[in-house]
């Protein structure tokens, strides 16, 4: 049926790399050349919470995990989507460290059952002149995408030069219109 389905423009979805995480580091350099923009030492995960004990559970443990080793605790809260948010901390230059464990949470939640949950992964930049961007990893597309809020709309100059930037880097997702906002996206 693949031929049919090529026939009638159906594609299969892209398959979630998770792995792709760590080329955020590479990656980071590149962006920094290119725009200004360095490592805030914030990240997080957005996933569709699950009902169930095993699910509030699974995210408990995530949570303790990723607390341990000194590491500053990690942050949860709910957005008006009814998603939940898991803000983890580092410094700047720990941006190895903080792929880790955002890798660790997507991970954790995959191998539970949960991957169908799991929305997005960011990882925010900023500059000297307090401009912010996230680049974000959409779970279910295996791409990544710039964010970049500017005083209620988005900043598009910067968020096509960083495409332009990372796209021999990351897998940088080509359909625009899945370029989603993210308005007040803990760590942004």
């Amino acid at each position: 049926m693949k031929w049919w389905d090529a026939l009638l423009g159906r594609t299969e979805p892209a398959e979630p790399d998770l792995d792709a995480l760590f080329a955020l580091p590479s990656a980071a350099v590149t962006l920094q050349a290119a725009t200004g923009l360095t490592p805030t030492g914030t990240g997080s995960v957005c996933f569709r919470p699950a009902e169930g004990g095993a699910f509030s559970e699974l995210e408990r443990d995530v949570t303790r995990l990723l607390a341990t080793g000194g590491a500053p605790p990690v942050e949860q809260s709910k957005d008006t989507y009814g998603y939940d948010w898991l803000l983890v901390r580092r410094s700047p230059e720990q941006l190895g460290e903080l792929v880790t464990d955002l890798h660790g949470v997507n991970s954790s939640l995959e191998g539970a059952g949960f991957g169908p949950s799991l929305l997005c992964s960011l990882v925010v930049f900023a500059d000297e002149d307090a401009r912010k961007l996230a680049l974000v990893y959409l779970y279910k597309r295996g791409s990544f995408y710039p964010f970049a809020p500017l005083s209620g709309h988005r900043d598009n100059a910067l968020e096509l030069q960083t495409r332009a930037a990372l796209e021999g880097e990351l897998p940088i997702e080509p359909d625009l219109g899945r370029w989603f906002p993210l308005w007040g996206a803990p760590g942004l």
